[in-house]
């Protein structure tokens, strides 16, 4: 399963990664806003977006080139146990 993370914090970006590959999934983490975003984004199976550590840009952009068969999932936390509860939900 692919998974993209929009928003949280950038420290935690290489153990949101780690989370993921517990769960069994592909993960690409965007914290903040980057040139061509909407080309790396891709396909993704599953988009999270944490809403309380993320501009509106960075949301839009994200929404907008989602296909539309992605899962979107808003977190208002951005902790290692927000991410950790939606992948056991959505990853089997």
């Amino acid at each position: 399963m692919s998974v993209v993370i929009v928003g949280g914090n950038e420290c935690m970006e290489r153990q949101y990664m780690n989370i993921c590959k517990q769960h069994g999934c592909k993960a690409k983490v965007f914290c903040k806003y980057q040139a061509g975003l909407a080309d790396r984004i891709g396909n993704p199976d599953l988009l999270i977006l944490f809403t309380h550590t993320v501009s509106h840009k960075l949301v839009r952009c994200a929404l907008d080139n989602k296909a539309e068969t992605t899962d979107v999932v808003r977190s208002h936390t951005s902790s290692k146990a927000a991410l950790s509860d939606i992948l056991s939900a959505y990853a089997q």
